[in-house]
């Protein structure tokens, strides 16, 4: 992919991903709601890990530091209790190219990318820890065509229930 492909990827997935602002249906779903803006966007279908967390580690976003480009992946190491279990599931959002950064924490919002290391995490979680970006043709590798039909909330609600069971 050349940088021209690249870039209006990006910008279908910005768009994409604003057009959901202030909605409350990627909650705890971070992960679903950055895929969801590349593929839905873009028809197409990423292979990341099961969470944010695993993600960050197969893109190697601890790699890199300093301002993430437009498009990027901007990841963040969030410790806390989902789904009865506490461990590392990581953050991530989408980088504007601006500093600021679209994803989905108690609704999708944009966030000055520093602040976000201040928001209020939920009870028993640790405050975000910045873990580097991942540059979209590292998550975009191995992406494939595919039509989305299914609504994108309730398909991400499927997907964490069948990955992580219900919780209860």
């Amino acid at each position: 992919m050349d940088e021209d492909d690249l870039s209006r990827l990006a910008d279908h997935a910005i768009a994409w991903a604003e057009a959901h602002l202030g909605s409350t249906a990627y909650a705890t779903r971070c992960l679903a709601f950055v895929e969801d803006a590349y593929e839905r966007a873009n028809h197409l279908e990423l292979f990341g890990g099961d969470t944010a967390h695993e993600s960050a580690v197969l893109y190697e976003a601890a790699t890199r530091t300093g301002p993430p480009p437009r498009g990027a992946f901007v990841f963040y190491d969030s410790v806390g209790e989902l789904l009865g279990a506490r461990r590392n599931w990581g953050h991530v959002g989408i980088a504007l190219g601006d500093g600021r950064v679209i994803h989905a924490w108690d609704r999708v919002r944009i966030d000055p990318a520093e602040h976000l290391e201040d928001l209020t995490p939920p009870p028993g979680w640790d405050l975000l820890r910045g873990a580097g970006w991942a540059p979209a043709e590292r998550f975009l590798r191995g992406s494939r065509p595919r039509r989305w039909t299914t609504d994108a909330p309730a398909a991400a609600r499927d997907d964490q229930a069948t990955r992580f069971g219900s919780g209860t």
